[in-house]
């Protein structure tokens, strides 16, 4: 179809339709929209997030407003609202894709027979956890700092996404114990103080510290194998 011109006379002259109800576009001035120039909705959404999470990471989710996330992508307060309806359901966006990352890397990274003994599987989960928590800081410290500024339908979608992902550690434990490899007097009290172990390496390891990556997975390894050991 060919569209009209900004002329509704000639464009009944022509055929052409009148698109009236696109916001009378032809009367709207163009530097006073609310996207500034040079943003793309295909690089502007992404832009966003990220410039959420690293506020939220730095002030705290409170203590941030959507001003402020316009000013860092550099777009005016009201384009914002074409990418979200609002800052919490922006928290939640970045929790959720945060556990979903998670998530389907786990799987991507465990195959149908990953693990020969719980011991061995133990050992996979605690390395995969501490080499995905490490590239993603800011990520991390938001998914466990600010569950208590999310609403409970967002804060139980969250909750239930990490259990997900808490259950295959308590399902490896739990084998363990069953094998003889491991005692545990409380199955979900071990599990989450083996996760918050591992996740608590992102508060203070930096690449140019004294340790590799490598060598930081083999001291939390040994910790976690000392903390079940029978």
């Amino acid at each position: 179809m060919s569209f009209g011109t900004c002329d509704p006379v000639r464009n009944a002259r022509q055929g052409k339709p009148n698109f009236g109800f696109f916001l009378n576009i032809c009367s709207v001035n163009v530097t006073g929209m609310a996207r500034t120039q040079g943003s793309h909705s295909s690089s502007t959404g992404p832009k966003i997030r990220a410039a959420a999470q690293s506020l939220f990471a730095q002030h705290g989710y409170a203590a941030v407003s959507m001003r402020q996330i316009a000013a860092q992508v550099g777009v005016q307060a009201g384009a914002l609202y074409n990418y979200t309806p609002d800052k919490q359901t922006l928290l939640f966006d970045l929790m959720r894709q945060h556990m979903e990352d998670l998530l389907n890397a786990r799987r991507a990274e465990v195959g149908p027979n990953e693990a020969e003994s719980a011991v061995h599987a133990l050992e996979e989960f605690a390395r995969f956890h501490i080499r995905f928590h490490l590239d993603r800081p800011d990520a991390v410290f938001i998914a466990y700092m600010e569950l208590r500024n999310l609403t409970e339908p967002h804060f139980e979608q969250i909750e239930a996404l990490r259990r997900a992902y808490e259950q295959e550690l308590k399902d490896i434990l739990s084998a363990g114990v069953n094998a003889g490899d491991f005692v545990i007097a409380d199955l979900g009290v071990a599990t989450r103080a083996v996760i918050a172990m591992l996740t608590g390496v992102t508060t203070w390891y930096r690449d140019s510290g004294a340790l590799s990556r490598a060598e930081v997975e083999d001291v939390y390894w040994h910790m976690v194998r000392k903390s079940v050991a029978r």
